[in-house]
């Protein structure tokens, strides 16, 4: 934060293991390319096929056993390490898997606010065009697919949505 800078606003996005729409899409593929990887790494064994075969193999069940279950845990972990501040000039954004990254939006640079919200009262605030069709679409959740700066799985996102409006306004 700058100098003289106060939070307004200060939140974490849910943690934990979640599926998103994407999963219904991805999983069933995941288990087939895991299936076929397996599959060809077996076969390969079993007829004594050169180790070459043997060891083309492996990258593709590696590839397949992070689609199946490692991006959810990569996921969590950066959630895990997110934070979300509000200050009465800007949005900021810290989370990073590997390396911190901070991202730090300010109000009257950002011209389009959404959010979506679940019956629990969570939900996300992204900041950028509105593409109510792609919004929908399963490639949005893709490394990637079209990302914009999000507050994501927020708690009380409507409460927080319009703090963010009203402070949109006064800046």
């Amino acid at each position: 934060m700058r100098p003289g800078e106060k939070l307004i606003w200060t939140g974490r996005p849910q943690t934990g293991i979640l599926f998103k729409r994407t999963d219904f899409f991805i999983i069933p593929f995941s288990l087939l390319w895991c299936g076929f990887t397996v599959f060809w790494e077996f076969t390969s064994i079993k007829m004594g096929a050169p180790i070459f075969f043997s060891l083309f193999g492996i990258p593709f069940i590696l590839i397949g056993l992070y689609l199946l279950i490692g991006r959810f845990f990569l996921d969590a972990r950066k959630r895990a390490k997110t934070v979300y501040g509000i200050t009465k000039d800007r949005i900021n954004m810290k989370s990073g898997i590997f390396r911190e990254e901070i991202e730090s939006l300010n109000f009257k640079s950002v011209s389009e606010i959404s959010y979506t919200q679940k019956p629990d009262k969570s939900g996300t605030i992204t900041f950028g065009p509105n593409d109510s069709g792609n919004s929908k679409m399963p490639g949005r959740d893709l490394p990637g697919g079209k990302q914009y700066a999000s507050l994501e799985l927020i708690e009380d996102v409507k409460i927080v949505y319009d703090k963010i409006v009203d402070l949109q306004r006064q800046a």
